[in-house]
């Protein structure tokens, strides 16, 4: 486990960080494929907190996109980096998940991030800002739709729905398991919405959730109860 600090010149108030956030989302790309599904590898990002002691865990979780097993796991573990502020969760996120990474030897491939990509309101979430940063491709898959509208898909695995801001998609709600709710995908960067809907079916061939982001969960909730004592 790695213990970090932010860096010193991150954004610590809504204004700043809006500034910052308007600039690199000029930034996002969109007009890549991608990486074909089932090659090379893919990781699993997720964070987990104690507000109480303003303490933030950050998992990375390396599989072989082929057969999902696990070829490398890291985590960081430090202070929360930004107060909480709707539509600016990434700034809370993203130095402990940046120092995740850093640990890792073998190469991310494409990153899960479990949250939105271009899904969000300012159409720059975790997996976009994340992607920007690294130059790594991301794409986001959330448990909700946050603001925005979808008709129900149909029952069966793999059927999608359009997720909407008005007329504009955003993203997509996916069934991955047969009459189960479905997940919300979106583009992250350097991904289209279509690839990144068949790299999350690959990777739900029991679950609801992708594997990448489950594993990812449940080593940052072990990570921040090592760091906590809880």
């Amino acid at each position: 486990m790695i213990s970090h600090t932010p860096p010193p010149d991150w954004p610590t108030d809504e204004r700043t960080a809006r500034a910052v956030q308007d600039e690199l989302r000029t930034r996002v790309v969109l007009d890549e494929e991608g990486p074909p599904p089932g090659t090379g590898h893919v990781t699993g990002v997720d964070v987990a907190y104690d507000d109480e002691r303003d303490i933030v865990a950050a998992a990375v979780v390396v599989l072989d996109a082929a057969t999902l097993d696990v070829v490398e796991e890291s985590t960081a573990v430090g202070t929360v980096a930004f107060p909480y502020v709707p539509g600016l969760l990434a700034f809370r996120e993203i130095p402990a998940v940046l120092a995740a990474l850093a640990g890792l030897r073998a190469d991310p491939g494409l990153v899960v991030c479990d949250g939105y990509g271009i899904a969000h309101p300012r159409r720059f979430g975790l997996a976009s800002h994340l992607g920007v940063l690294t130059g790594l491709p991301t794409l986001g898959v959330a448990k909700n739709p946050f603001t925005f509208s979808y008709e129900a898909p149909a029952a069966a695995r793999g059927s999608g729905a359009p997720l909407l801001d008005g007329a504009e998609e955003v993203g997509r709600a996916l069934r991955t398991r047969e009459g189960v709710k479905p997940v919300f995908v979106s583009a992250g960067h350097r991904v289209s919405l279509p690839n990144a809907c068949a790299h999350v079916l690959r990777l739900t061939p029991r679950y609801r959730l992708p594997e990448s982001t489950r594993r990812a969960d449940a080593l940052c909730r072990a990570a921040l109860r090592e760091a906590t004592g809880a």
